[in-house]
């Protein structure tokens, strides 16, 4: 039993770190628009829909969609919760793993967290400038 639990272990671990390796597949756009604006959001510089577009192209630039071309469900970007200073996006990969986005509604830092549902961990995976993201159609 407890070999077993290393094989699925090692297996999981492995899968989150090949997750990105590979060549982008600008095709396998398998993402879930986000649903109207939010005024509030508006008023303080990034939009909900700024939030889902840059998220969605970091994700299509560094993440490898060969995975899902045969079943686009296995890879997603859909909106989350959303909070007074931010909003979440959140990807999931074809691993089963989930990297959560917090983009801050003022000023575009937008910040990860990689969680994994079969170990029930989460980590910080670091950050990005929104902005950079924004108008590039991957």
């Amino acid at each position: 039993m407890k070999k077993l639990l290393y094989v699925i272990l090692a297996v999981l671990v492995l899968g989150a770190m090949l997750q990105g390796c590979g060549a982008n597949n600008e095709n396998a756009d398998n993402s879930n628009p986000p649903e109207a604006e939010s005024g509030d959001a508006a008023e303080s510089g990034v939009t909900r829909d700024m939030a889902y577009e840059g998220v969605n192209n970091y994700c299509h630039s560094e993440y490898d969609w060969s995975q899902a071309e045969d079943d686009p469900s296995v890879m997603y970007v859909e909106m989350g919760d959303e909070t007074e200073s931010e909003y979440q996006v959140i990807f999931r990969s074809y691993t089963g793993s989930f990297v959560y986005f917090y983009v801050d509604k003022t000023s575009g830092t937008t910040r990860m967290v990689d969680y994994v549902p079969a170990l029930n961990e989460e980590s910080e995976a670091g950050a990005f400038d929104l902005f950079d993201y924004l108008g590039n159609e991957n």
